[in-house]
C-alpha cells in the first residue's frame, strides 16, 4: 500500500487523516515537527506528505511551512507535497503551489476532496516512479552496449536507436553482407561503420564509396580498378575499391544508382570474391565484408527491372533499416546538444521547436539547423527564433478560450486532463486557485 507522511503539530489531525485514509488503503505515519518529518522522509518509503504550515500556537505566518516545503523539495525534488492550512489569506499557499506543491486544502477541509487529491496524485506519483524504473532500464541497457562494443561515438537516447545498434553489433561478428536502409541524411554511414568496427576485420580499411556521387560510366573503374588505357583518360592503371578494401570492408552508398553492368560485375564479386580490373584479363581475388546502403525502394525497383533481384537477395542478407529522425523522437535533443560548440545551451523555447519540428532532412539537417543558431545567435542560449524553423500552424479546430474568461468545456477539459487536480487545471488555464474556484461555482461544476 502507498504510504502518505503526515507532518502536523496537532496530534488530532493526524488522527484523523489516518482514519480516513486507512478506509481507502492507504497507509500514514505521522510528525509532529518539521525536524521530526525530514528525519522520517529520510528513512525512505514515503509516496506523498501533507504537512502544515504552522507548528506553533502563537505562529500564523506560514513561514514555518514554507522552509519545510522548500527543505522537503530539497531531499525529494518529485515528491507529491499537499499543504494544509487554517488562513484567511492563503498567498504563501499559492506561492508554494507556483513553486511546485501538488495542492493545497483549507481546515477543515472537505474528505472527499482530499481522498480525490491525494489519490490522483498517488496514482501519478506511482506512473512517474515506473517512468524512472524505465529509464533507469534503458539507461542501464545503453551503458551496457557501449561497454561492450564499439559505437564509433554515436549519440542517441530512444529504444529504436539503441535497438538497431543492438541488432548492427549483433550481425557485426559474421561474415554476410548487410543492406543499411534509410532516408537521406538519417545516418547510414556511423552504422556501417560501426558494422566495421565491431566485425571479424575491424583491423583492416574501411572504404566508402558513393555510388550516386559518379556517372555511370566511372562507377565500374571505382568498383575494381582500371588498367591504363581501358577508357579515356586512364594513363595508368589503378587499384578499385575492391582491392583497397582487401581484408577489411567496403561500404556501398546509394547502392540503387549501380548501374546494370556494375551490378552484374559486383554479383559475381560477392559470390566468388573474384574479379578483373577494366580493361583487363588477369583475375583478382580479394576477401571484402560489404555493406551497403539506399534510400531506394529496391523491391519497386526489382519489379520495374532496375535492379537485379539476385544482386538484391545476396546483399541483403541482414536488413539494418534507420528510421526517420522524427520517429525516435528522443534522439533529438541529446544530438543538437552534441552538434553545439562547447559552452552554448538551448533555452527551453529552442528545445520545444525542435522537438515539434518534422525534421524532413533528419540528422544532417538537425546539425546544419544547430550549428547555424550557434553561428549566428549571440552568446548565452540560444532561442527558438534563432534556429530559423517554421511556426507550427496554430490548431483551428475548435474555437479559442481566452486566458482570462475560460469556458465550460475548457474548465472540463483541463479537469479531466489533470485528474480533478484543481491547482493543477488552475495553473494550465492560467488561474489563480481562489478565481478557478469562482468559476466552478458560477457554472455549477462539481469540484470533486
Amino acid at each position: 500500500m502507498p504510504t502518505v507522511l503526515i507532518i502536523d503539530d496537532n496530534p488530532a489531525v493526524a488522527t484523523a487523516l489516518d482514519l480516513l485514509f486507512s478506509l481507502h488503503d492507504i497507509d500514514t505515519v505521522a510528525a509532529q515537527s518539521p525536524d521530526e518529518g525530514l528525519a522520517r522522509l529520510r528513512r525512505g518509503d514515503i509516496d506523498l506528505v501533507v504537512q502544515d504550515m504552522n507548528f506553533h500556537a502563537d505562529t500564523t505566518s506560514g513561514d514555518e511551512g514554507v522552509a519545510l516545503f522548500h527543505a522537503i523539495r530539497g531531499q525529494e525534488p518529485d515528491l507529491p507535497v499537499v499543504l494544509l492550512t487554517a488562513w484567511t489569506h492563503l498567498e504563501s499557499a499559492v506561492d508554494l503551489v507556483k513553486a511546485g506543491a501538488a495542492d493545497y486544502l483549507g481546515k477543515p477541509w472537505d474528505d472527499r476532496r482530499l481522498l480525490a487529491t491525494v489519490n490522483n496524485l498517488l496514482e501519478l506519483s506511482e506512473a512517474r516512479r515506473e517512468l524512472a524504473r524505465h529509464r533507469g532500464a534503458e539507461r542501464r541497457r545503453r551503458d551496457a552496449l557501449s561497454r561492450g562494443h564499439d559505437l564509433r561515438g554515436v549519440v542517441y537516447a530512444d529504444p529504436a536507436s539503441e535497438r538497431l545498434l543492438s541488432l548492427a553489433c549483433q550481425v557485426a561478428r559474421s561474415e554476410l553482407p548487410v543492406l543499411v536502409t534509410g532516408p537521406n541524411g538519417s545516418g547510414k554511414e556511423k552504422i556501417a561503420e560501426i558494422v566495421h568496427a565491431n566485425s571479424m576485420v575491424k583491423d583492416g580499411p574501411f572504404v566508402a564509396l558513393n555510388c550516386g556521387a559518379l556517372p555511370g560510366e566511372l562507377i565500374e573503374a571505382e568498383l575494381f580498378g582500371a588498367e591504363a588505357g581501358a577508357y579515356t583518360g586512364a594513363g595508368k592503371a589503378r587499384e578499385g575499391k575492391f582491392e583497397a578494401a582487401d581484408g577489411g570492408t567496403l561500404f556501398l552508398d546509394e547502392i540503387g544508382n549501380l548501374p546494370a553492368a556494375g551490378q552484374v560485375k559486383l554479383l559475381r564479386v560477392l559470390e566468388t570474391g573474384r574479379f578483373a580490373r577494366l580493361g583487363g584479363n588477369r583475375e583478382r581475388q580479394v576477401r571484402v565484408r560489404v555493406v551497403s546502403a539506399t534510400n531506394a525502394d529496391l523491391p519497386a525497383m526489382i519489379r520495374d527491372g532496375r535492379f537485379r533481384e539476385d544482386l538484391y537477395y545476396r546483399l541483403n542478407a541482414v536488413e539494418l533499416k534507420l528510421a526517420p529522425l522524427a520517429e525516435r523522437p528522443d534522439d533529438i535533443l541529446p544530438l543538437a546538444r552534441h552538434f553545439l560548440p562547447e559552452g552554448r545551451r538551448l533555452a527551453a523555447d529552442a528545445e520545444r521547436a525542435l522537438l515539434r519540428h518534422a525534421w524532413p532532412g533528419n540528422v544532417r539537417e538537425l546539425r546544419n539547423v544547430v550549428q547555424r543558431a550557434a553561428l549566428l545567435s549571440a552568446d548565452g542560449d540560444i532561442r527558438a527564433d534563432a534556429l530559423g524553423l517554421p511556426r507550427a500552424p496554430v490548431p483551428m479546430a475548435a474555437p479559442p478560450s481566452t486566458v482570462d474568461e475560460p469556458d465550460r468545456a475548457a474548465i472540463e477539459a483541463a479537469l479531466a486532463r489533470h485528474g480533478g487536480v484543481l491547482a493543477q487545471a488552475a495553473q494550465e488555464l492560467g488561474l489563480s486557485r481562489q478565481a478557478l474556484y469562482r468559476r466552478l461555482d458560477r457554472l455549477g461544476i462539481r469540484r470533486d
